[in-house]
């Protein structure tokens, strides 16, 4: 029979620790210096066992601060619909009070951003042409677990009071109910999930392990006349997040 690989073998070691309760919930693990040379091993397959120990859910990483033992979570149910951003703005912050958690996010809005061919494609403008262009960390108790990029021609809102989406009057209300205050109704929105690999930065952002499977969807959003008026790209992680989708039945 073969040896166990040493990463198998530290990440056992980092078990047993945890099963023990020499280290907490919450708690930031030592150095990978110093548990490889507890362990007799380099710092890469330190690594390597930390990696799979994140995949499963026993340790989280923190961009800047290090390696902690996660503490116990409940995956996170996000429910894609229409209907309730039109009736509560961002659903997001309902979804987190149903399940008991604090519902909040982060939002950084940069004006007049050169639109990439694959964005202006999915706007129906020309590559380069300005767009308002946001990103958004949305947190579940002060912990990351969704992030967004959103896109909107920078023509469409110029000089309304809805051209800064958490700006204004209308911040945080919504794609739909946004355009709606400026005369753009929203008909329909097209999204198309897929599974995929976590970017290093994604990974960093989510505290989750470099190359974890997250579902990104790629949503745009049409005005009555077909008119793309918002695109968006937002990146679930699979490990901590259940995604529903709430069809309205027209009647």
């Amino acid at each position: 029979m073969s040896e166990q690989p040493p990463y198998l073998r530290v990440a056992d070691e980092l078990r047993r620790r945890i099963a023990e309760h020499v280290w907490e919930p919450g708690d930031r693990l030592p150095s990978r210096a110093q548990i490889g040379q507890e362990c007799g091993v380099g710092e890469n397959v330190v690594r390597r066992a930390q990696e799979l120990l994140i995949s499963q859910g026993m340790l989280e990483g923190r961009a800047g601060s290090g390696t902690f033992v996660a503490e116990p979570r409940q995956r996170v149910r996000v429910v894609r619909s229409t209907a309730r951003e039109q009736r509560e703005g961002s659903p997001f912050g309902a979804d987190m009070k149903a399940l008991g958690r604090q519902g909040d996010w982060e939002s950084r809005t940069d004006a007049k951003v050169p639109a990439p061919a694959e964005i202006a494609a999915r706007l129906g403008i020309a590559e380069g042409d300005l767009c308002v262009r946001t990103t958004y960390e949305f947190l579940a108790d002060g912990r990351p677990v969704q992030l967004s990029t959103s896109w909107e021609p920078y023509d469409l809102t110029a000089g309304t009071l809805v051209v800064l989406p958490e700006g204004g009057p209308h911040a945080g209300a919504g794609v739909v109910n946004r355009m709606a205050a400026i005369g753009v109704a929203v008909g329909h929105a097209v999204e198309q999930p897929e599974p995929r690999h976590a970017t290093a930065e994604e990974a960093s952002l989510l505290g989750i392990q470099r190359a974890a499977l997250v579902t990104h969807i790629r949503r745009t959003y049409y005005s009555d006349q077909g008119q793309p008026v918002e695109t968006a790209d937002i990146v679930v992680p699979a490990a901590h997040c259940e995604i529903v989708y709430e069809i309205p039945i027209s009647r």
